[in-house]
């Protein structure tokens, strides 16, 4: 890496790999992916059981980085974990988020986390997260489901979609917080939001099965059927989540979630595989409809994002149904190291002011 300044370490922990970087501010300065194969995670019962191999793929990279591990670093940033409802914004991560990490269910991005906690302890630097997947901005109409004993829930791609609103917004030249957009994630799950004002204040939950259905999820699905389904004996309440989240969408009609797989096939003339790719697109066009409603018809741009948005094929169907709508702008992969380095930059800088994490009560705000 040389003799490059770092001020801030990112710790991004997914399902296999860990993805890791260096910032100076908001530049990148050095950053690897650590891949974990089936072999080393099956030695683990659990994903908490992960930590020390996550903590030591953390302490590696920093040798590889020729630092080490009492590098003066400023801050730590993490992936947010499964915490409970909160505003976006950057929150310091302290013992009150540490021992809630997992509240909402388990995920790798809860090491991350706790790893990022115990290594700024060590070296006085400050732990952060910016804009968690628990991020609930919801107006008080979103909330509604139809009967008292549910409640919408806030669950979708908040650090990606806020990142591409901001690096939208300065495309625009305009501040986040001036503008209405219309975010859209593709990729495993698919997320839509509706931001106004610098805010997601409605968003379909793409973990627990709302919404478009994805490469592996259901998306939002004919109420009696699946209630029959959940009473048939046929599945376990294990498997039923399975159909949802998991084995949902391209996985159930198609036996594949590669978008590249299903591309290949439509080419060779397969028209099962263009029926459900097109009605994915056709079902994400119709949720963008739904958010265009939600801000009264003032759009002011649509972006797609995520990693099926490097597909011309996908975003170009979704396209011919939206751009009535607003333009829309394609904005492929995703911005989550960039985003948490940006988010760390901000409070550092003193243009944001850090948050502290009380296990927010949603009727407070």
């Amino acid at each position: 890496m040389g003799t490059e300044k770092v001020n801030i370490l990112v710790i991004n922990p997914g399902s296999t790999s860990t993805k890791l970087a260096l910032f100076n501010n908001e530049k990148c300065v050095f950053q690897d992916t650590i891949h974990h194969s089936l072999a080393e995670l099956s030695q683990f019962s659990s994903i908490e059981d992960q930590y020390q191999m996550r903590k030591q793929a953390v302490l590696w990279f920093l040798s590889q980085a020729g630092q080490q591990k009492s590098v003066d670093l400023e801050a730590i940033v993490s992936r947010g974990g499964t915490l409970r409802p909160v505003p976006g914004g950057t929150y310091l991560i302290d013992e009150v988020m540490v021992n809630d990490f997992g509240v909402q269910g388990s995920h790798p991005c809860n090491l991350g986390g706790k790893i990022a906690f115990e290594l700024a302890q060590e070296q006085g630097a400050l732990a952060l997260t910016v804009d968690p997947p628990s991020t609930d901005e919801l107006c008080p109409y979103a909330r509604l489901s139809g009967i008292p004993q549910i409640e919408r829930r806030s669950s979708f791609h908040a650090l990606n979609q806020k990142a591409t609103a901001r690096h939208l917004a300065r495309r625009l030249g305009k501040e986040y917080e001036a503008l209405n957009l219309i975010i859209v994630h593709l990729g495993g799950g698919i997320s839509v939001g509706a931001h106004q004002a610098g805010r997601a204040i409605d968003v379909n939950n793409a973990l627990d099965g709302d919404g478009p259905f994805s490469p592996e999820r259901s998306g939002g699905l004919p109420v009696k059927d699946l209630v029959d389904i959940c009473y048939s004996g046929k599945y376990s309440r294990e498997e039923v989540y399975r159909l949802l989240n998991g084995g949902g969408g391209l996985a159930a009609y198609l036996k594949t979630k590669s978008g590249e797989e299903v591309e290949a096939r439509i080419a060779a003339g397969d028209r099962l595989a263009t029926l459900v790719y097109r009605t994915m697109a056709y079902q994400v066009a119709k949720e963008v409809g739904a958010m265009a409603a939600v801000l009264e018809g003032r759009v002011d741009a649509i972006g797609l994002t995520g990693g099926l948005a490097h597909s011309e094929l996908l975003t170009g169907w979704i396209r011919d149904h939206i751009e009535f709508i607003a333009p829309v702008h394609i904005l492929p992969g995703e911005l989550e190291m960039e985003a948490l380095a940006a988010g760390a930059t901000r409070v550092l800088k003193g243009v944001e002011p850090v948050k502290t994490y009380h296990g927010i009560d949603m009727n407070r705000y």
